[in-house]
């Protein structure tokens, strides 16, 4: 009995809250019992105008609270910049300093003899002047009976108005231009004819339909970068060691050296071959495991040499200014002297002064750099600390290996390649134009893989240049030099060949300049925690409930719906197949009556009292007076005899 009562009892109370059976219903709910105050003023404010306000009012406040909300988000991952300065003994940086001619001209003749002919040749047929001898032309004859074969590939080219025509200056046959033309503007030096151009073509060997003009409006630019192009395949064929043997060496470079007041020598000096520069010394490499350090800066307590450039053994195709290039960097970095070293004037005292900065980034998510270059998928072929300049350096050369099928002479090596030679690679010259091309444009994918290293030193630098030596001390000072080189030398020093380098801390201040994050997760959601109170009312709590009302509870309500429109399509299938009639209890429940929504809660004493009842009984009466109550009742059994007598009369 009990059972049946309490079934009676869920199945007649009004549903509420997560078991109600539409959303409406659920939305009347939650209004009704939120601790958003506006919510609850929709549902019990009286008239439309009034509740009409109330819903403008709290969905401007959602709006608001969303926007706000927003905006924490993407100040969260921002980060504000800290500036430290410390004032301390400071390690000295590695000083790479390298001669702008990387090999002596004298001892590469034999290897250069023939562009260096071919290069006068065109200089001679173009220009119209030769060594010692009038501006006149040579003709077609006199370049078919003298030179050889060895640069018949890539002659030189003379285009006229950019047409489609161009004169061999070799053969003086005239050839028609297929494919691209590459044009390289310059105004430095021009031909006498304007509308002369220079240039050379590149076509790939496996096609020779697929080619490429490159063009220049001066001259020198022309013949220069042809030059290159042609001393880079010599270069390559020539081993390491004999290359070391043909550059300068410390004792070549280096005629004296000062550092923190005290001297020094070649011993502090480090020595590693770049392919562009010959050999390069760097001064406080830490390789021995020692970093010098300054405790006073200025110029006294720095870096002081004196650099022997001998500008008479230049090679007078391959650079055109004299001088030395110098690049300060870290111990654990690679010196990229061709990208962005700091040119050293012959005859002239440079002085360099420097300011020490550490820079820290924050890596993801605030910024898009690297630690280490662990996560970046290029190889690091420079055994030197993450740069970003060693990633796109090391990407072009693995695209260069993998398109050309040798490596650019200009970078390390990978592992089991060989550099580019048109003896062992004829098409590299073409593949690689294409694809430097492609890398300058950036759709080689190099500059979108690299990142910038998330730490990173910096040495500012501040240089100033006076004349060296001045007119009164030049004639004893160059004799004391001259002396002091002894008998390598062979000659009279001429103070073009010297170059005058000082490098200094202009003062001891460290600056530290660091990334930190601007918010953290507390303050985040204390903001949070603001914007919801101020605009809602609101709290943690309310915000669970939100989610378990509109999500959790509207998607219930929403399958449920489904899975009873679901069996109540089977049923009317079945009820269809066995030709039986729909019975009235089949009918489908709306609201409280709805089977489906059970509560498991027991009914309170209040719903209970508002139970209907059944319908064969009759209704409740108040029920009569019990007058029995009115009733004397004794305590005594027997009657007292006066009492007795009284009751007689």
């Amino acid at each position: 009995v009990q059972k049946k009562i309490t079934a009676r009892l869920k199945r007649t109370l009004p549903v509420r809250g997560p078991q109600a059976p539409t959303l409406s219903e659920l939305m009347r709910w939650y209004c009704l019992n939120t601790n958003t105050h506006g919510c609850r003023r929709i549902v019990v404010s009286r008239g439309r105008l009034r509740r009409l306000l109330w819903i403008l009012l709290t969905l401007s406040a959602v709006g608001l609270i969303l926007w706000q909300c927003a905006e924490l988000l993407m100040n969260y991952y921002s980060a504000s910049v800290s500036v430290t300065v410390q004032f301390q003994n400071l390690p000295f940086p590695a000083v790479t300093i390298c001669n702008i001619n990387p090999y002596k001209y004298s001892a590469m003749k034999e290897y250069l003899s023939e562009l260096d002919k071919e290069t006068k040749k065109a200089l001679e047929t173009f220009y119209g002047f030769s060594e010692g001898k009038s501006k006149v032309r040579r003709s077609v004859d006199d370049w078919n009976s003298t030179g050889s074969d060895f640069f018949q590939q890539i002659p030189l080219l003379k285009v006229e108005d950019f047409s489609r025509t161009a004169t061999d200056l070799r053969s003086g046959q005239k050839r028609r231009i297929e494919g691209s033309v590459f044009h390289k503007d310059s105004s430095i030096v021009n031909s006498a004819d304007s509308n002369d151009i220079i240039g050379f073509q590149l076509c790939d060997a496996n096609n020779s339909s697929e080619c490429a003009l490159y063009t220049f409006s001066s001259g020198v630019n022309a013949i220069q970068e042809w030059y290159k192009l042609h001393y880079m395949n010599i270069m390559a064929q020539i081993p390491l060691e004999t290359k070391e043997k043909l550059s300068y060496s410390a004792d070549d470079l280096i005629l004296t050296c000062f550092f923190d007041g005290l001297s020094c020598d070649k011993r502090h000096f480090t020595r590693f071959h770049h392919p562009l520069h010959g050999n390069c010394y760097t001064f406080n490499s830490g390789e021995n495991g020692t970093i010098l350090s300054t405790s006073t800066g200025g110029s006294e307590y720095g870096l002081h040499v004196v650099l022997y450039i001998d500008e008479a053994d230049y090679n007078p195709f391959l650079v055109t200014s004299t001088g030395a290039k110098i690049i300060v960097h870290d111990q654990n970095e690679y010196p990229f002297i061709e990208d962005i070293g700091t040119e050293i004037e012959t005859a002239a005292a440079t002085s360099i002064g420097m300011h020490f900065t550490r820079s820290r980034k924050l890596s993801k998510p605030y910024s898009d750099c690297t630690e280490t270059g662990a996560d970046i998928p290029v190889g690091n072929l420079y055994n030197k600390s993450y740069s970003l300049q060693i990633c796109l350096h090391s990407c072009f050369q693995k695209a260069m290996v993998d398109s050309c099928g040798c490596a650019q002479y200009a970078q390390p090596l990978p592992a089991g390649a060989e550099y580019c030679n048109y003896k062992k690679n004829p098409n590299w010259m073409y593949c690689y134009y294409r694809l430097h091309e492609k890398f300058v444009k950036e759709q080689l994918g190099c500059q979108q893989i690299c990142k910038d290293a998330c730490s990173f030193k910096e040495w500012a630098l501040t240089t100033s240049i006076a004349q060296w030596p001045s007119t009164v001390s030049e004639d004893w000072m160059l004799r004391v030099l001259s002396w002091d080189k002894g008998q390598k030398l062979n000659k009279k020093l001429n103070k073009t060949d010297l170059a005058n380098l000082m490098v200094f801390y202009k003062d001891l201040n460290e600056r530290f300049i660091s990334e930190n994050p601007a918010n953290t997760l507390v303050i985040l959601l204390s903001n949070f925690g603001g914007q919801l109170g101020l605009w809602m009312s609101c709290s943690v709590v309310c915000v669970i409930e939100i989610v378990e009302v509109f999500f959790i509870d509207s998607l219930s309500i929403v399958l449920r719906r489904q899975w009873q429109k679901a069996k109540k399509w089977w049923s009317q299938r079945q009820r269809g197949g066995a030709g039986k009639a729909p019975q009235a209890g089949d009918v489908e429940r709306q609201g409280h009556d709805n089977p489906v929504c059970i509560d498991e809660d027991l009914p309170t004493f209040t719903t209970a009292l508002r139970l209907p009842l059944p319908q064969d009984s009759p209704l409740p009466r108040t029920p009569p007076p019990n007058y029995s109550t009115l009733r004397l009742e004794t305590a005594f059994t027997e009657q007292l005899p006066d009492t007795l007598e009284l009751g007689q009369h």
